[in-house]
């Protein structure tokens, strides 16, 4: 049979068209209408359900989806090409600086330097300028691929050191890069064609650094005022410094102590600082014994609040306090009272869901010294139901309470102030894949959720990654807004966890087919552990905060 010259490609609205072998996605947008010089929207596109750069060439019969910048993959796009830009601008504008990237601060990342402790303004302001006239420079941005040694001599001899130390740790003799003019950086998913998408950023001082602010999903085109959120920026910094003690900054370098057999210890040293952050947690309570009668602990989905609950409890006792558990989600109203969401479906992560006047009262009567008769929601039945547990608190004793709505001043009116501590539980990674890819909170959250749904709640990955943006949207609404009312908050990310969590996640992510909707997602999360080599779980403890996930714990759940 002849080889064929032309693949069959299907757009969004229905249309089949024959086009020659090779030509780009973005050629084919562009054949197809979706791409016009004046449309600025269209940033990377789905082939098959695999997000592609618009430079991808079409080899196979495939299905199109333009990728604009108002969802949730062109956004991310966006930001990477964005950061592509700023090194750019940076290399030029500062070439001895070694700029490493943070955490994200609202709508933007931290930036720091590695060999210098601070940034004059005019400097700030020359490489805005310069990543300026890159975008006005409609500069484009183009994939290719190097051979392996000639990528790792580039890399080395640019002082990408991060960069060239993953490298070393990979066996590919092709290496996938972006170039945009002289500049080349390792290809970490797709970036804009070109410089000129990427209009919108703004540079801005930030403690001893700099944050480079994007739009907004919801506004893609426009800069949002600057929203500070000292809480977060205190855990990473603290995490950072860690990362410091512990020799780790980057994928490549934690996976070089892999290789080197020194891992063990490695793991017991950052097993060790959480322990000593619990600790330190409980000694400020040990301290305020007097007046606190509740503890309340919210976090985000997979953030470890359980375990950070449980070891909390241990590290109380010490401290010669008992403290109490009482689950939120024995006050839950009757099925039929919960409020449903804009879909219709019951929102069961609403305040609403909450009886809220029920729970303040027990409270109340239980730190005046009198016996509660504590309910027990029957998930099956929808319905509280009345049991034989009966509570009072005695000398010593404190109540713990987990739940989504924990720093929500909403959830506990009748409770003065002075008497609750709240804590903040989050998954803040300091890890970065190398100086300028930095590794995403939200993802290192979504792993552990996938290993733990599949190990313990019968979920696929499909399943997980279909109830993701669900989950993210409460979390949004519910947690995020009040993560700065807490009096303290603790990191449960450990710098090791994703060379665990890799052999459980990857087997079941392969699971995930082209013909699902949330391929894209599974394949990038597919490639993003790539970057890691696998860690034997058999050296985490079985109190770590990680075993939550993976399972053999020493605690109840």
């Amino acid at each position: 049979m002849p080889m064929s010259h032309t693949v069959t490609i299907e757009f969004a609205d229905g249309s089949i068209r024959d086009l020659p072998l090779g030509v780009t996605t973005g050629a084919a947008l562009r054949e197809a209408g979706y791409l016009s010089r004046a449309d600025s929207s269209v940033i990377a596109s789905l082939v098959n359900n695999d997000l592609t750069s618009l430079s991808y060439p079409l080899e196979v019969t495939a299905t199109i989806l333009p990728v604009t910048l108002d969802s949730t993959e062109g956004v991310r796009v966006y930001r990477r090409s964005l950061c592509f830009v700023l090194a750019i601008a940076t290399s030029s504008v500062l070439p001895d600086a070694q700029m490493v990237i943070g955490h994200s601060i609202g709508d933007g990342y931290y930036y720091y330097f590695r060999n210098r402790d601070t940034l004059l303004d005019n400097e700030l302001e020359q490489i805005s300028a310069r990543m300026h006239q890159l975008v006005e420079a409609e500069l484009p941005i183009e994939r290719r691929v190097m051979g392996y040694d000639e990528a790792l001599e580039h890399f080395h001899k640019h002082g990408m050191t991060d960069t060239a130390t993953l490298l070393e740790h990979r066996n590919q003799a092709k290496v996938a890069v972006y170039q945009c003019g002289e500049y080349i950086d390792i290809s970490h998913g797709p970036l804009a064609p070109s410089t000129s998408l990427l209009r919108w950023f703004e540079l801005r001082r930030y403690y001893n650094g700099f944050l480079l602010r994007y739009p907004s999903e919801h506004r893609p085109d426009t800069i949002m005022p600057f929203e500070d959120n000292p809480l977060l920026f205190s855990i990473y910094q603290e995490y950072r410094r860690w990362g410091e003690v512990l020799e780790i900054g980057s994928a490549g370098r934690l996976n070089r102590r892999t290789i080197n057999g020194d891992i063990k210890q490695f793991i017991w040293i950052a097993e060790a600082l959480h322990s000593k952050k619990i600790d330190a947690i409980a000694d400020q309570i040990a301290q305020q014994r007097d007046r606190l009668r509740l503890i309340t602990i919210a976090g985000p989905s997979s953030s470890g609040k359980t375990t950070f609950a449980k070891k909390l409890a241990i590290q109380l006792r010490v401290y010669g306090l008992h403290p109490i558990s009482i689950s939120l989600d024995d006050y839950f109203v009757p099925r039929e009272q919960t409020p449903r969401d804009e879909t219709g479906q019951y929102d069961f992560e609403s305040l609403g869901a909450i009886d809220v006047e029920l729970l303040n009262r027990h409270l109340v009567a239980l730190f005046e010294g009198r016996k509660v008769q504590l309910p027990e929601f029957n998930f099956k039945t929808g319905r509280r139901e009345t049991r034989d547990r009966h509570l009072r608190l005695h000398e010593n004793e404190i109540l713990v309470l987990e739940g989504i709505h924990g720093l929500n001043d909403a959830l506990l009116p009748r409770i003065p102030e002075r008497s609750k501590y709240r804590i903040y539980v989050s998954a803040l990674t300091q890890l970065n894949i190398d100086d300028h890819t930095r590794i995403s909170t939200t993802d290192n959250r979504l792993i552990r959720r996938l290993v733990r749904d599949h190990q313990f709640r019968g979920h696929s990955a499909l399943d997980t990654l279909r109830m993701w943006p669900n989950v993210r949207h409460g979390e949004n609404r519910n947690i995020f807004p009040y993560q700065n009312s807490a009096d303290i908050a603790f990191n449960s990310a450990l710098d090791y966890e994703l060379g665990v969590l890799k052999s459980h996640a990857v087997r079941i992510l392969l699971a995930v087919k082209p013909s699902h909707e949330v391929y894209h997602e599974a394949t990038r999360l597919l490639t993003f552990l790539e970057n890691f080599i696998e860690i034997p779980e058999k050296h985490v403890p079985e109190t770590s905060i990680l075993r939550e996930f993976i399972g053999d714990s020493g605690f109840k759940y």
